[in-house]
C-alpha cells in the first residue's frame, strides 16, 4: 500500500510539473509596453499607476538612476495592460556582477586572476539601491493573484529582449512585503523560489512628536541617558551636527565617506557614483535632507533622509572609520535621521536591513521582507531551491526603549 501511495505521489508531482510547464509556455493574455528609459513610456499612465506608490517608482527618481546610477546597472521598464487599461507598472534593473565585486570568504584566500574577470548578468525587479517593494505598482482594485503571472511574463520578455547584451542567468524579484506575500506565491508556478531576507527596521513616530526632544522624552530613563551620552561624546570630540546646504560642492567628500562604509559590506552588487547623491538632492528638493558631522571644518560623516510619502527613508550614510572609533559618529547620524524625519512631518522611518542592533535601540521594529529567485537553466533551479534552504539571516533583536 505504501508503494502504491508513493507511486501516486510521484505521478501527482509529475502532472503538477507538466501543468506548470504548460502555464509558463502559454501567454497570459495581458499586453506589454517595454522600455529602456522611463521617458519612453506614456507619462500619464505611469503616473496614474504610481501615484500612491513609493517615490522610488516616481519618474524624477528613476531619471536620477538613469543619469547618475552605478556603471554596471541599466534600467528597464514595463507597463502591463489588460486590454487598453494599464494595471501594473514595473521597474527592473539589468546588472552585471563580477567575482571581484563579491568579498572573499576569508582575507587569506585569493581569487584566481581569471575568475576575477568572471561575470554574471542579473535581472532584478526592484531597486538594488533601496529596500522595499520598489519594482511594482498595481492598479487599485485589481486582483493581484491574477497580475503576478503577468509580472512573470513581463520579466521574461525583458530578459529575452536583452539577449543582444548577453544571457541573463538569474532573475530576482525584491523586496516582497507581508501585504503582497500571499499573492506573490503564484511565482512558484514559474520556477521562482522564495527567500526571506533580513528585515527592514521601521520606527513608528508618534503624531504628537514635534521635535527630537519629544522623541527623547518618550524613552525610558536608561535609553534616554544613553542617547544623550552619544550626543555629548560627539560634541566633546569637537564635532558639531548640522544640515548640509550645498551638497553638489561636497560630492567627492561624501562619496569618499560612503565608500568607507560600502567597502566593508558583505555583498556589493552595485557601487554609487560620486554624482548620485548630488543628482538625487537636485531632483528631490525639500524632500531630501543631508545632515553632516563636522570637525574643524572637515566633514567626518553624513546621512541622507528622503521623504517617501508618510515614510522617511534613512538612505545613504558614510563616515570616517578612524573618527568613528574616537566618537560615536555613526550612532549620532542615526539620531539625526530621527530628528530629520520629524522635521519632514513623517509618520515612520524606514532604516533598512543592516546594523539591526543599533536601530532596534532607537525603537525600530522588524518588518519582514522576502525575495523570489529564478535561474534560467531548469536544472540550476533545483540547486537554487536547495541553496535557499541553507541560507540563514540575522534576526532583529527585541528592544523596547519606550516608556
Amino acid at each position: 500500500m505504501s508503494k502504491l501511495k508513493s507511486l501516486k505521489q510521484i505521478v501527482g508531482k509529475a502532472q503538477e510539473a507538466r501543468a506548470s510547464h504548460r502555464e509558463r509556455q502559454r501567454p497570459t493574455g495581458f499586453g506589454f509596453a517595454l522600455a529602456d528609459s522611463i521617458d519612453y513610456l506614456d507619462a500619464a499612465r505611469w503616473d496614474e499607476l504610481t501615484a500612491a506608490a513609493s517615490v522610488f517608482l516616481s519618474r524624477p527618481y528613476l531619471r536620477v538612476l538613469e543619469q547618475a546610477g552605478p556603471e554596471n546597472l541599466r534600467q528597464r521598464y514595463a507597463l502591463i495592460f489588460r486590454g487598453r487599461e494599464p494595471v501594473v507598472a514595473l521597474v527592473a534593473q539589468s546588472v552585471v556582477v563580477s567575482v571581484a565585486r563579491v568579498p572573499k570568504a576569508a582575507p587569506r584566500k585569493k581569487v584566481v586572476a581569471p575568475l576575477q574577470r568572471l561575470e554574471e548578468r542579473l535581472l532584478v525587479c526592484g531597486n538594488l539601491l533601496s529596500w522595499g517593494m520598489h519594482g511594482l505598482a498595481f492598479a487599485p482594485g485589481e486582483d493581484r493573484h491574477q497580475l503576478w503571472p503577468a509580472v512573470a511574463e513581463a520579466i521574461y520578455k525583458i530578459r529575452r529582449a536583452d539577449r543582444l547584451s548577453g544571457n541573463t542567468d538569474l532573475v530576482l524579484i525584491k523586496d516582497i512585503t507581508d501585504e503582497h506575500a500571499q499573492a506573490a506565491a503564484a511565482l512558484s508556478r514559474f520556477s521562482y523560489r522564495e527567500l526571506e531576507t533580513e528585515p527592514n527596521m521601521v520606527l513608528e513616530l508618534k503624531p504628537d512628536w514635534r521635535c527630537y526632544e519629544d522623541y527623547l522624552a518618550c524613552l525610558t530613563a536608561s535609553y534616554r541617558k544613553a542617547a544623550r551620552k552619544i550626543a555629548k561624546d560627539v560634541e566633546a570630540a569637537g564635532c558639531r551636527v548640522e544640515a548640509l546646504g550645498e551638497i553638489d560642492g561636497q560630492a567627492e567628500t561624501l562619496h569618499s565617506l560612503y565608500l568607507q562604509v560600502h567597502e566593508r559590506q558583505k555583498l556589493r552588487l552595485v557601487t554609487l557614483s560620486p554624482r548620485f547623491i548630488p543628482a538625487l538632492a537636485a531632483s528631490m528638493g525639500e524632500a531630501l535632507r543631508c545632515t553632516v558631522v563636522r570637525r574643524d571644518g572637515q566633514i567626518l560623516g553624513f546621512v541622507t533622509t528622503l521623504r517617501d510619502g508618510e515614510t522617511a527613508v534613512g538612505y545613504y550614510i558614510g563616515f570616517d572609520r578612524e573618527a568613528n572609533a574616537e566618537a560615536p559618529i555613526y550612532f549620532r547620524l542615526l539620531q539625526a535621521v530621527v530628528e530629520d524625519a520629524i522635521k519632514l512631518g513623517c509618520r515612520r522611518i524606514s532604516l533598512g536591513r543592516t546594523a539591526l542592533e543599533p536601530k532596534a535601540r532607537l525603537g525600530a521594529r522588524p518588518a519582514p521582507l522576502r525575495v523570489w529567485v529564478r535561474h534560467r537553466v531548469p536544472m540550476i533551479n533545483l540547486l537554487v531551491r536547495g541553496l535557499l534552504q541553507t541560507i540563514s539571516h540575522d534576526e532583529a533583536p527585541e528592544r523596547n526603549p519606550f516608556k
